[in-house]
């Protein structure tokens, strides 16, 4: 009981600012990491999705990198199809080459792959336009197959950066310029198939013509 006293007696004389509750070692601790934890949380966090941003873009990329080789293995297939050595094997061997060229068509076709691009209003008219543009040169292909690829031509070097070889479309350069970049890559792209399927044609053609006129010359040799 004395003792009990004893320090009541003390706790009565010591000063105000001694008798207020003082906050506890833990106390301290908590808000002290409290408040540096949000910022090291943060922190960690805005760099997580710096480096998810990388990725998404790289998975983008290796995406977009797909699509182009399924339209380039494509594209090769046909070619093979329609290349004037087909034309030139004995028929069971030409329909074995379809078969086979056929199959690898169907396993490449079951490949899904697709980049959405984001575009705004005008972006997407843009496209529209500058696809309509190309559609319009490319159903009149079979009446006037030169004409087509000057045409074709001066669409693309509305779309390249260096010095184009001929004319330049500037009405379709204005409405390219008003698309998305990928968009504008997407474009590029059809044009160069456009116009390498030209070439191939236009080397078919000529091929066959003279293999016509050196059968024509021979049948004349010989009547001779």
């Amino acid at each position: 009981m004395a003792q009990a006293k004893i320090s009541a007696k003390a706790s009565e004389g010591a000063p105000p600012q001694q008798q207020q509750q003082q906050p506890s070692a833990g106390q301290l601790r908590g808000r002290f990491y409290r408040s540096t934890s949000m910022a090291d949380r943060s922190s960690r966090l805005l760099e997580n999705l710096d480096q998810l941003e990388l990725r998404v873009e790289a998975f983008r990329d290796a995406a977009s990198a797909m699509e182009q080789e399924k339209e380039t293995l494509l594209e090769m297939i046909h070619n093979i199809q329609n290349s004037q050595d087909m034309r030139h094997i004995s028929e069971g061997e030409r329909e074995e080459l379809n078969l086979t060229a056929n199959r690898l068509m169907g396993r490449t076709l079951t490949v899904e792959v697709s980049v959405e691009t984001i575009r705004n209003a005008q972006q997407q008219e843009s496209l529209l336009h500058a696809t309509r543009m190309i559609d319009e040169i490319v159903n009149k292909l079979l009446d006037d197959l030169e004409d087509a690829k000057i045409r074709l031509m001066s669409l693309y070097g509305a779309c390249t950066s260096d010095v184009p070889a001929g004319p330049i479309d500037q009405k379709f350069q204005s409405v390219v310029i008003g698309c998305a970049i990928e968009d504008q890559k997407k474009i590029k792209r059809r044009l160069e198939t456009l116009l390498r399927n030209l070439e191939n044609s236009e080397k078919s053609i000529t091929l066959l013509e003279h293999q016509k006129s050196s059968m024509r010359q021979s049948c004349n040799t010989k009547q001779d």
